[in-house]
């Protein structure tokens, strides 16, 4: 039985109902507790399905965002595992600098990034289900860190690297298994368990509690959710079989190289499976096939031939 006093998951609500600049008060929210300043969201710039090229990853930014300031905050969502996770967040993070940098323009007018990942699988060895990383310049003798000369308003002043390079916030939503007594343990229970406290004052999570109340979505956009829920299950499902057969599948031919080669090709074509069956299920219950695309990666002709 549904608990319909339930929040809409996170991951869904930033792909349709947070680009609403009515309810851009929770993802500002969000940016607030994790950056430690007030965050302003001036317009979203970019959606995920507005990819420059075909080599340009499926659903690599979920929100990119500008501040008062102009600095470019990233929001990405990712629900399942990728090998090379790490080099998409630098890809993601050098691309928003350079888009918003004008041909022939100072360097100055780069901009700070922000890289939020939201992740929904477990990345790599650690206990935390926060980390933040930033760049600094360490002096190899003496353990001192670099500050260098920048210019602001005329007057030449002196800034770290951390101020001007990208900070990463990596959240580990399945690691976290506290009890929420923090702004951020807060928004932690919300992004894994879909659940907010009725007296909460953290920023972003109240208005999140009114707007994203699953019994305020129209029936039409009820039901495709729940679909999405069920064909995210039926995908994570799938590819953890995928996973497993590659690794086994590797594992036969006897040599490092192949156990790799088992799971690369298990996961991709388990991936492929998963996609086309949730599809061939969407385009059978009547969605179109532009939104189809949006949520399994595949193009609208592909669709079209199911």
């Amino acid at each position: 039985m549904r608990d319909d006093n339930r929040i809409i998951s996170f991951d869904w609500a930033v792909k349709r109902i947070l680009r609403d600049k009515a309810n851009f008060g929770v993802l500002e929210g969000l940016m607030t507790v994790l950056i430690g300043e007030s965050m302003t969201i001036v317009e979203i710039l970019e959606s995920e399905s507005n990819q420059d090229t075909a080599d340009d990853k499926f659903n690599r930014v979920d929100i990119k965002a500008k501040n008062a300031k102009g600095d470019i905050i990233i929001v990405e969502v990712q629900l399942t595992r990728e090998l090379y996770y790490l080099e998409r967040i630098l890809y993601g993070v050098s691309k928003a600098i350079t888009e918003h940098i004008k041909l022939g323009s100072r360097y100055d007018q780069v901009k700070k990034v922000y890289s939020i990942n939201i992740l929904y699988f477990d990345l790599g060895r650690g206990k935390d289900y926060l980390y933040h990383g930033t760049t600094n310049f360490i002096g190899v003798h003496t353990g001192d860190t670099l500050e260098v000369n920048t210019r602001e308003d005329d007057i030449v002043r002196m800034r770290t690297p951390a101020s001007i390079f990208p900070e990463y916030y990596l959240i580990r939503v399945n690691q976290f298994n506290d009890v929420a007594k923090t702004p951020i343990e807060e928004w932690m229970d919300y992004l894994k368990n879909e659940h907010i406290r009725e007296d909460t004052t953290v920023p972003g999570l109240q208005e999140a509690r009114e707007k994203l109340a699953y019994l305020r979505m129209t029936p039409e956009d009820r039901a495709i959710y729940d679909r999405h829920v069920e064909n995210m299950m039926y995908q994570n499902e799938a590819l953890g079989t995928a996973r497993t057969e590659g690794w086994d599948e590797g594992r036969k031919e006897g040599i490092k190289e192949g156990r790799k080669e088992g799971i690369k090709e298990g996961r991709k074509e388990g991936k492929d499976e998963a996609n086309r069956e949730n599809a061939s299920r969407m385009k059978a219950d009547g969605m179109p096939a532009e939104l189809i695309a949006k949520y399994t990666g595949l193009t609208v002709e592909d669709i079209n031939s199911l």
